[in-house]
């Protein structure tokens, strides 16, 4: 009989606990408890789960990635072989040659002070020494090409990279090496849904062509059906269900399972219904009528017209510019296929944003969506153009006035270990923004603080006030990201990526959240994302940008009903659908 190529064997998993009061050390809790499955060469699992339910300390744990003070019981097993039982040596040729593993954050991937090239230099080094350094860097420019990372930015750094192209970097690290596993931890999370089917569409021909096995842990059940051969349904810690994906999708057992299904259905149709008359309903109210205009009907910059409204806009966008020059080296002079080294990440975009309203932003990774936000916060000065916030032109402002102008506009990072002090509590980075626009004192602050960690769902708040950013898992740092972005009771909230990190049902929670704030607070809302059927349930108009321009504007229904432009209908064309599956 052959032996299967992994193979975990009631593998339990507990983090080290700090100790409480007067001593008293709290009860073991289990981070993965009694997980047991089985990976053939070749195959491909999906494990999927909400945020927190120890999918990541799973995978981590299976190539000892955990700190040594993590107690850990049961086995697990590469080719017949104990992980466990490895040498140092046999394990450092283990990580990367056999296995590879894609972190959830590329960030704690890449080292700051390197260039790109230079990582995959290093990586091939360790373990292919035999390879010249003209060799290497061949081999590494033809894998970073596979995932759209074009030779021309060979020498620039990871904090040259938006989110998602750091993201195609460390996939591009792990398969450099040719593994016969590749755990892949929510390795499209930052990525479009163009370059997430290329990636995954590669990662499934390699699985086939070379025998190769994918543990894929995501939040995304339509990817995960999709993609994968078997689902395994993770639960506070515990396996609560597996099976093929046409099984679990379609007769789900376990409650849980129902539960993220019928949340990923409801978000995929774009809430049922209710956020369609809701937006209807929006259009009717006082002076926020707007002026349908005809399918066809284009500006002369070619984007589609859509709506015009009467109310003044609370932000208002000008031919705005941002473009950035690259400096070479010979060697990337060399490499580079184009002489042209400017970087046209924001190139003539116009937007107006009316108050009360969500308009959405969705494009590939790359396009200029994060570039874009930064800039309208001013972030990073424009090259050219203008940005209205509330009838002031921001961009003419001092330094000091627009710090000032930020109590009104706050933003919910993409990545949010990146936005959250290491060194404070969870509390105390909510808090922080009071303190620093005085709008509380230290008391007032901690109550609100903890009044708003409940409004995002972090329950009890005095079990997670006091934690740092570290002890959360990556769906929990997000909430708290909005929580702190939403303390100060801004106007206008961008939102890049807010919930990427989290899975269907906490999704659903969030966005509902968001909607309830919204209302209460009368926030608007610039929501930038890659996930198509997250902007249809939110937003009211969509802005489409591709290479650095809005490509199609318009009305969210009428974009996905009857998109105008070829790259929204690619778009729309690559975005994994339950509904497909299911009736597959």
């Amino acid at each position: 009989m052959t032996k299967p190529l992994f193979h975990i064997e009631n593998l339990r998993v507990a983090y080290p606990q700090r100790w409480g009061k007067g001593g008293q050390s709290p009860a073991e809790e289990w981070a993965v408890d009694q997980v047991s499955l089985t990976l053939n060469a070749g195959e491909r699992l999906g494990l999927v789960g909400e945020s927190g339910c120890g999918k990541s300390t799973l995978g981590r744990a299976a190539m000892r990635l955990l700190p040594a003070s993590t107690h850990i019981e049961g086995q697990v097993w590469f080719q017949g072989k104990s992980v466990f039982d490895l040498s140092p040596q046999a394990l450092r040729r283990f990580r990367g040659e056999a296995v590879a593993l894609v972190f959830q954050d590329p960030m704690t991937r890449l080292n700051p002070l390197m260039s790109i090239g230079e990582h995959c230099l290093e990586t091939l080094r360790a373990h292919q020494p035999q390879l010249s350094r003209s060799q290497a860097r061949e081999q590494a420019i033809q894998t970073l090409e596979a995932v759209k990372i074009p030779a021309n930015r060979w020498a620039q750094y990871p904090h040259e990279f938006s989110g998602g192209m750091r993201q195609r970097v460390a996939i591009a690290l792990a398969l450099l090496l040719d593994p016969k596993l590749i755990v892949a931890d929510e390795p499209t999370t930052s990525l479009d849904v163009t370059v997430s089917a290329q990636i995954l569409d590669e990662l499934t021909r390699l699985c086939q062509e070379r025998q190769m096995g994918l543990m894929l842990i995501s939040h995304d059940l339509a990817m995960v059906g999709e993609y994968c051969d078997r689902i395994a349904v993770m639960y506070q810690g515990k396996m609560v269900e597996m099976g093929t994906v046409q099984s679990v999708l379609t007769q789900p057992q376990h409650e849980y399972t129902q539960s993220l299904l019928r949340s990923a259905l409801h978000l995929q149709a774009g809430g049922k219904g209710e956020r369609r008359e809701e937006r209807g309903e929006r259009r009717e109210e006082g002076g926020e009528r707007r002026e349908e205009g005809g399918v066809g009907s284009r500006e002369p910059d070619g984007v589609l017209a859509g709506v015009s409204l009467v109310k003044s806009p609370l932000l208002k966008i000008d031919n705005l510019y941002q473009h950035y020059s690259l400096e070479q080296n010979f060697v990337a002079r060399l490499l580079a296929r184009s002489p042209d080294t400017t970087i046209r990440a924001v190139d003539g975009v116009s937007l107006e944003l009316y108050p009360g309203e969500i308009l959405g932003l969705v494009g590939e990774s790359g396009c200029g969506k994060s570039t874009l936000s930064r800039t309208v916060l001013q972030l990073i000065r424009p090259t050219q153009g203008r940005v209205e916030f509330l009838g002031q032109d921001l961009t003419q402002l001092s330094r000091q006035a627009v710090r000032q102008q930020r109590r009104q506009m706050q933003m919910v990072f993409q990545d949010p270990h990146a936005c959250l002090n290491p060194m404070m509590t969870v509390g105390e980075s909510i808090a922080d923004p009071l303190l620093i626009h005085q709008l509380a004192d230290a008391g007032g602050a901690e109550a609100q603080a903890k009044e708003m960690l409940e409004r995002v769902g972090l329950t009890p708040s005095e079990a997670f006030y006091h934690r740092y950013p570290k002890e959360l898992s990556g769906g929990q740092q997000q909430r708290v990201a909005i929580a702190r972005a939403l303390i100060t009771r801004p106007k206008l909230l961008v939102c890049d990526e807010p919930v990427s990190m989290l899975d269907a049902s906490v999704q659903a929670q969030v966005l509902d959240l968001m909607l309830e704030l919204k209302r209460e607070f009368d926030l608007t809302y610039l929501f930038i994302t890659h996930d198509l059927w997250v902007a249809r349930f939110l937003c009211d108009r969509i802005a489409v940008m591709n290479a650095g321009k809005i490509v199609e504007l318009g009305e969210t229904e009428q974009l996905f009903t009857k998109p105008q432009h070829p790259y929204t209908r690619t778009l729309l064309g690559a975005a994994p659908l339950l509904e497909k599956l299911n009736k597959s």
